[in-house]
């Protein structure tokens, strides 16, 4: 795993759970114990914290934590009690539900999950809300953006094949769709982005940028506009490199909206067990700063080392 958060070793859930339950029932809540436990612990180990806080006090951690947190420190401690199915699932809703949408999450999660993850997620988003995810897309969006993330809630991506042979003609179908940009073509080349496996779709962009002397994102940045340009550029990113690609929304997060906070927290929750030291990396790369310096310089109190914690890593490497 190149995640920043590991199983801690020694773990005693009971133990964590009395702390959580001291820190939480006291006259002035215990920020830091909770950073120090619920940062600190894998997924499946903060389940089992909850499970053991249920037992103990009766009483549901996460609703204890929704009582006594506000603002984004709560946002962050909330977002870490949920399997990351359920996290998924918890975005996609508020993204899709709350008073705009929120066209930048659904592209976020729904580009660059695999056929399991999007499975798990259509489930707990069913158990959670009672609704279906694709029924909910189909009615809160539109156009050709509607039709890629349906593409893409289907879980269908093939996997592990590649095809020479038909590389070459598929790059034709995607530059053709560049050239045209009818109704038709846009179609087909969501098709493409959303069908075909990774391996495949590899060979798929050598091949347009031998057709067409061009790399097929500045072909799509040109050709198209709007969130149906967007998606299908996270799409082919997050195909190439996905570290790179969280590396990029976290910068546009940070610099471009005023530190983004949603975006952020989300994106740090949902990587933390997955390629979080990857993104760090790419971010220290591409931008010749380090994500834990910026950070520093946009967050503050408890919610800044909430989200350092997650971020991980000496500060010495900073």
């Amino acid at each position: 795993t190149q995640g920043t958060i590991l199983p801690a070793p020694n773990f005693n859930p009971v133990m964590d759970a009395q702390m959580l339950g001291g820190a939480l029932q006291g006259i002035s809540c215990e920020k830091d114990v909770l950073i120090d436990i619920l940062t600190q612990r894998c997924n499946s180990q903060r389940l089992m914290i909850a499970e053991a806080y249920r037992d103990m006090y009766g009483r549901d951690l996460i609703t204890d934590l929704k009582e006594n947190l506000s603002h984004h420190f709560k946002e962050v401690m909330v977002g870490l009690m949920y399997p990351p199915a359920s996290y998924d699932a918890h975005e996609l809703w508020h993204a899709l539900k709350g008073v705009d949408i929120e066209e930048k999450c659904l592209i976020d999660i729904l580009a660059s999950r695999s056929n399991m993850e999007i499975f798990q997620m259509k489930e707990a988003y069913l158990m959670q809300y009672n609704t279906d995810l694709q029924q909910d897309i189909d009615s809160e969006t539109s156009g050709h953006f509607r039709d890629t993330l349906m593409n893409l809630a289907q879980g269908t991506r093939m996997e592990g094949y590649a095809d020479p042979s038909t590389a070459a003609q598929d790059a034709m179908i995607l530059w053709e769709a560049c050239q045209q940009k009818t109704g038709e073509h846009k179609n087909m080349l969501q098709m493409i982005l959303c069908n075909r496996s990774h391996q495949q779709l590899w060979m798929v962009f050598q091949e347009f940028q031998n057709i067409s002397g061009q790399d097929i994102v500045d072909a799509i940045n040109e050709c198209y506009d709007g969130y149906f340009q967007e998606l299908l550029v996270a799409i082919v990113l997050c195909i190439r490199d996905k570290p790179s690609y969280f590396a990029y929304r976290l910068y546009n997060a940070i610099h471009d909206f005023g530190f983004h906070n949603k975006t952020v927290i989300r994106i740090l929750i949902a990587r933390s067990e997955i390629d979080f030291m990857n993104i760090r990396q790419r971010y220290k790369e591409r931008y010749g700063k380090s994500l834990f310096h910026d950070i520093k310089h946009f967050a503050s109190g408890h919610y800044e080392s909430a989200l350092l914690a997650i971020c991980a890593g000496d500060t010495e490497d900073y």
